[in-house]
């Protein structure tokens, strides 16, 4: 966001929300009237040596807020609505986006409600309202915007399939060779595999750990066993080391449009640290996301378990001292 900086902004006095703002828009902001509103763990981390102040929600009477597009509309929607309503009549509101985010979509959307400023950028908008005295009915309304949720669960707005059981982890489900002791799920989400992994009487604890808080929140209500405990944080950091007897996990292979093997990569690392000296690691993947040379790497047995529908699951046991 570069429009501070070339002077086409200028902030009011007051407190100004960021309201899932990366940490990479920091040098441009008056972070010492700042509140951030982030609900991935790993953005938070990284906001954390610029010594802003943080909530776990929105609060009220903001001077000017400034909402960054996430990919899923109906969430950036909610954030987009939740925003200006939390900033006080006439103040600033800003969102910023991306074009693959559907900013240009959104421009239309507002048009009809706001008096809107466009600052064009390389590779999105930043669009810059004031805020009216009533939020627009039709704006107020995407407050409420929820997932439609698979039948008998809770999941998130914006989360990883959150509109239907993910084919991936549905196969992972039904997979699973049989778990015992302690476990661990790497980005467990709204808590899908949970259940399977739970059913099996040998299971001592299952450690769901997710990065974004609303997936996390999901999670707590679809899984009430009391063997289960939640971590809100990334998996890649999360410890302690050689302390699980199992880890399964769906991970992820993107944080934009196109594919980052690395990520899935920088789990199974973290999957062969958390394992004891004869523990199980059980994943799914994309067909074509090529893990098997990581996992050889990594763990001295590695065997492909089925593969279906685009998906394949991998079982590697006894991760060697590399890890």
């Amino acid at each position: 966001m570069s429009a501070t900086r070339d002077g086409l902004l200028v902030w009011p006095e007051g407190p100004v929300l960021l309201n899932r703002v990366p940490s990479d828009f920091a040098p441009e902001l008056p972070l010492d009237r700042c509140t951030l509103v982030h609900g991935f763990a790993p953005e938070l981390a990284a906001w954390s040596g610029y010594g802003v102040q943080t909530a776990d929600e929105i609060g009220t009477d903001y001077a000017a807020s400034l909402t960054a597009l996430p990919r899923v509309r109906d969430h950036g929607r909610a954030l987009i609505a939740m925003a200006m309503q939390a900033t006080v009549p006439g103040g600033l509101v800003l969102i910023d986006g991306q074009k693959t985010d559907g900013i240009e979509s959104l421009l239309k959307v507002l048009r009809p409600h706001l008096e809107l400023e466009v600052v064009s950028k390389s590779h999105g908008k930043l669009l810059i309202a004031r805020r009216p005295d009533q939020v627009p009915a039709p704006i107020a309304a995407w407050a409420g915007l929820k997932p439609a949720a698979p039948e008998g669960w809770h999941t998130a707005l914006g989360g990883f399939s959150a509109n239907a059981v993910d084919t991936g982890s549905e196969l992972l489900a039904r997979s699973l060779p049989t778990p015992a002791g302690k476990v661990c799920d790497l980005g467990a989400g709204w808590g899908y595999l949970a259940p399977a992994i739970l059913a099996h009487p040998k299971v001592t604890s299952l450690d769901l750990v997710e990065a974004e808080k609303a997936a996390l929140d999901a999670a707590r209500l679809n899984v009430t066993d009391p063997k289960a405990q939640f971590h809100w944080t990334d998996a890649r950091t999360f410890g302690p080391k050689r302390s699980f007897d199992m880890v399964v996990m769906n991970p992820p292979f993107h944080t934009g449009r196109a594919a980052e093997p690395d990520l899935g990569r920088a789990f199974i690392a973290a999957a062969a640290g958390l394992l004891r000296p004869k523990g199980q690691l059980v994943l799914v993947a994309n067909r074509h996301l090529p893990y098997e040379s990581d996992l050889a790497q990594r763990f001295a047995q590695v065997t492909p378990l089925v593969q279906e529908a685009g998906f394949k699951v991998i079982h590697a046991r006894i991760p060697t001292r590399a890890a």
